[in-house]
């Protein structure tokens, strides 16, 4: 009898989504990262969407405030340390509820207001997107997503909960813009393949595109939702990120306009992409559907917020000095390097999807493939991790309809090691525009593993068709 035979189907199948090429480039770069010193030669991680702009900026707030991590004083008659060392309620702390709140709001520019007995607080984003399809779907139902979207959506959305994704399908023709035929279409196929469809769900700002949504596109969703009565779920955890115009929109925005389809809208939010704090693992749920709510709540027990880390951040975001000076030196801050990215690939003759927001630009590679295919996309992005020693996620694996297409993240590094990867890129494109490129040519002790072997057919070169003016 095997071992397979002991274990459950989620520990057999292999639905987890961890086999796509997003999360094998990451295995990739573990097995030889990048070291300015000790491997300089080795794969620089671009496919990691993390804001490392503004930690100074965070540990100067800290070394000012050594109150807010000192948990020995006492407030009143009770230790602070045996308040946050002792059980705490689901519910979370009532202070940091408030103060991310007001947060939120203030990211929104106070056009619309979050009250915190609608919060629902959960270890980060992930969590939270899983939770609120498990309020919504059963197993088979389907939810629709626009594409090109995060890859790890095909884990978070479907793996434990049984539901399925459609994609919407969007297209470089109109800039990847959410549209009528394609939510329609999305709906119809659906309909065809005998699934439930349960609701919606985005990202805003975009995640890969890195663009934020018009107010067209999010009353286009609202009148979608009214119309196939459905849920929306906004991912909104980069609502912190929008570096350039146009601003940022948020459909609570839209829902207020609408308060008839209020019970349908659910926002999701974290402090992982504004603040850089993905370790810190915070997310939340904005409902103003009771039962999700409550519901949401009672599932949060399997993943809660540990309570200092509660009680440190309500500390910091109940600085609304800081908080407010923070957020326009973090959007300076990402505003240069996206713009050193962008001019970085320029000189490489390399486009790219004109964006306002996120951590990442969508990167038009199509003319260094030497087909339109996606076989031809992979062989590309195989050189790049491997010759190159640049970690990127190919568009495939944000299902992406157009090969070609790259994620390429910017706010992870420092600015010499981006400038070092646009120096490598650069040498990359010359190279196969004269057709120099060794392919014996390896970085540090990267070893090409099996499952790169499986998708090689061929060890043709790839040429360049054409360069962008």
């Amino acid at each position: 009898m095997t071992t397979k035979k002991f274990l459950s189907s989620k520990a057999t199948c292999n639905s987890h989504g961890q086999d796509s090429s997003y999360f094998l480039g990451w295995q990739e770069y573990e097995r030889n990262p990048f070291h300015p010193i000790s491997n300089p030669s080795g794969i620089i991680q671009m496919g990691l969407a993390e804001n490392q702009l503004s930690f100074d900026l965070l540990e100067a707030w800290l070394d000012a405030h050594p109150e807010a991590t000192s948990f020995n004083k006492v407030e009143g008659k009770e230790s602070v340390f045996k308040k946050l060392a002792l059980f705490q309620d689901y519910h979370g702390l009532p202070s940091f509820k408030q103060e991310l709140a007001e947060f939120m709001g203030e990211l929104r520019g106070n056009k619309v207001m979050f009250h915190p007995s609608k919060l629902v607080l959960t270890a980060g984003a992930t969590s939270a997107n899983e939770t609120l399809v498990f309020c919504i779907a059963d197993p088979g139902d389907a939810f629709l997503l626009p594409t090109p979207y995060y890859p790890g959506f095909d884990r978070d959305l479907k793996w434990r909960t049984g539901v399925e994704i459609i994609p919407i399908r969007c297209t470089s023709f109109d800039g990847f813009r959410l549209t009528r035929p394609a939510l329609e279409e999305a709906y119809d196929h659906a309909v065809k393949q005998k699934l439930r469809v349960k609701g919606v769900l985005v990202t805003n700002p975009s995640n890969p595109l890195g663009t934020t949504m018009t107010s067209s596109e999010l009353r286009l969703l609202a009148d979608f939702i009214e119309a196939k009565a459905v849920h929306l779920i906004c991912d909104e955890i980069y609502s912190g990120t929008n570096f350039d115009s146009p601003g940022f929109v948020s459909i609570t925005q839209v829902v207020s306009e609408r308060p008839h389809i209020a019970d349908q809208v659910h926002v999701v939010y974290s402090l992982s992409k504004d603040l850089g704090l993905p370790g810190f693992r915070v997310g939340a749920i904005y409902s103003q559907n009771d039962l999700v709510v409550a519901t949401a709540t009672k599932m949060s027990s399997f993943g809660l917020v540990s309570s200092q880390t509660q009680h440190l951040l309500a500390a910091i975001l109940g600085d609304k000095e800081f908080t407010r000076n923070y957020l326009v030196q973090n959007k300076t801050r990402l505003r240069q390097r996206q713009r050193q990215l962008v001019s970085g690939l320029r000189s490489a003759g390399i486009g790219c999807l004109p964006s306002n927001a996120g951590l990442f630009c969508w990167v038009d590679m199509r003319h260094l493939l030497r087909s339109s295919t996606f076989y031809w996309e992979m062989e590309l992005w195989k050189k790049i991790l491997y010759h190159v020693g640049l970690n990127i996620s190919p568009g495939s694996s944000c299902h992406c309809t157009e090969p070609g297409w790259f994620r390429v993240c910017f706010a992870n590094m420092t600015e010499a090691t981006l400038d070092l990867a646009m120096r490598r890129l650069r040498q990359f494109v010359h190279d196969i525009s004269t057709e120099t490129l060794s392919p014996q040519r390896q970085l540090g002790t990267t070893t090409i593993a099996s499952w790169v072997r499986r998708l090689s057919v061929s060890s043709q070169r790839i040429r360049v068709d054409h360069l962008p003016r």
